[in-house]
């Protein structure tokens, strides 16, 4: 059928118009009954959900009567993607977004679409139903893509909200301040692991954009079976990995997302609620880490305790004196045998001297002492850690 321009396809709009509009609740209610039917998604639904579905495909019916009813000829502009989102979808709340997705809601107007287009040879004359099925084939287009708007602004909208969410969780988790909303808002965001956890801590990535990295991050950390969570605070960026076996190990996952410079990981702590002393111990080396400009990258908080203490670390010099310096003075002859083998710089047979035994003894006992503290005497940077550890212990006075 070819129309001139400005003429109207339909003999009589108006009647087919009033057909139509008359039976729109009935075309609503089969749609409806075929929804039920046909797609388990739709039954799986809430009441309430439901009721909203069936809104949106009344409005859909309805809003194609109207349009009908004010449609241009096939050559002219039709309505605004963003009225007919408005006609269709502004009943419905915007977290209904988040209950259907786009391939379900396409479904749903499928299916209300294919109920019109099979009742219009009943409702119209013959004269108007070829003109009517394509004017169905139009706004089924039209809102086809204003379907698409709806959910391209809802997936903006919830991209800014999760990273603002992503944002608070971390910066709780830095603040040392796990309140009762912590959990809740970290599984909003899709965090799924209740396990270990170690908060990472480098320098930005200048050649990235914040979403950019975060997505990487998220990526590689899914690929080793842990979840994550980013921030930026400044040129440092932040990411809590959960899912956690080894620190190092966790962190040498991601450590090529983070920008040149020192990377350090706390320690392994029982799940994000107790994320905080992860991330304060991170904190602590990261400030520290300039002291060991050879250190390796990623390098954990516990490898970095000497510099820590040095740059007045309560917690590290606790643990220094607690964990390494205690241990040794409760064992009969260790802490002496090492003050004197690093005093005699580092030489069995001179310690064995002073100390008026044989050589062998000296080397049984620095077996001894990294048996007990895993610190290795020999080994030049443990060693120093150990040295790290007399000097403290002895100003504690205990």
């Amino acid at each position: 059928m070819t129309h001139g321009a400005g003429s109207d396809p339909l003999a009589d709009r108006d009647r087919v118009v009033t057909s139509l509009s008359r039976a729109s609740g009935a075309l609503s209610t089969g749609a409806m009954a075929r929804m039920e039917s046909e797609m388990p998604w739709f039954r799986e639904l809430s009441a309430a959900d439901r009721s909203w579905v069936g809104l949106i495909v009344q409005a859909g019916i309805k809003g194609f009567v109207d349009w009908l009813g004010a449609a241009p000829a096939p050559h002219e502009q039709g309505p605004a993607g963003h009225a007919l989102a408005t006609i269709v979808f502004g009943a419905a709340p915007r977290e209904l977004a988040g209950v259907i997705n786009l391939q379900q809601t396409v479904e749903l107007i499928r299916l209300s679409i294919d109920v019109v287009e099979s009742n219009i040879d009943a409702l119209l004359s013959p004269a108007d139903s070829p003109a009517v099925h394509e004017a169905v084939m139009r706004y089924a287009r039209e809102v086809a893509f204003a379907t698409a708007e709806v959910y391209a602004r809802a997936a903006e909208s919830r991209g800014a909200w999760d990273a603002r969410l992503e944002a608070l969780v971390v910066d709780a988790v830095i603040r040392a301040e796990p309140d009762e909303a912590l959990l809740s808002r970290a599984s909003a965001l899709g965090w799924g692991i209740h396990g270990d956890v170690a908060v990472v801590l480098g320098p930005v990535p200048l050649a990235r954009t914040d979403n950019d990295a975060f997505e990487e991050v998220r990526r590689l950390a899914r690929a080793a079976g842990m979840d994550a969570l980013c921030a930026t605070q400044g040129d440092r960026l932040v990411v809590v990995l959960g899912g956690v076996r080894d620190a190092r190990a966790a962190a040498t996952r991601i450590v090529s997302m983070f920008g040149a410079g020192p990377v350090v990981v706390g320690p392994v702590t029982a799940g994000l609620e107790f994320a905080h002393v992860s991330a304060r111990a991170a904190l602590s080396a990261q400030r520290a880490a300039s002291g060991w400009p050879s250190a390796p990258r990623p390098v954990t908080s516990e490898e970095l305790l000497p510099e820590r203490a040095l740059a007045g670390d309560g917690h590290a010099r606790r643990h220094l004196v607690e964990e390494v310096y205690l241990p040794l003075c409760a064992a009969k002859g260790l802490a002496e045998t090492l003050a004197v083998y690093l005093d005699q710089g580092s030489s069995t047979e001179g310690a064995a001297r002073v100390l008026f035994v044989h050589p062998n003894t000296v080397r049984y006992r620095l077996r001894q002492i990294a048996d007990l503290t895993g610190l290795s005497p020999t080994a030049p940077r443990e060693a120093f850690t150990l040295q790290i550890a007399l000097v403290l212990g002895r100003q504690s006075g205990r």
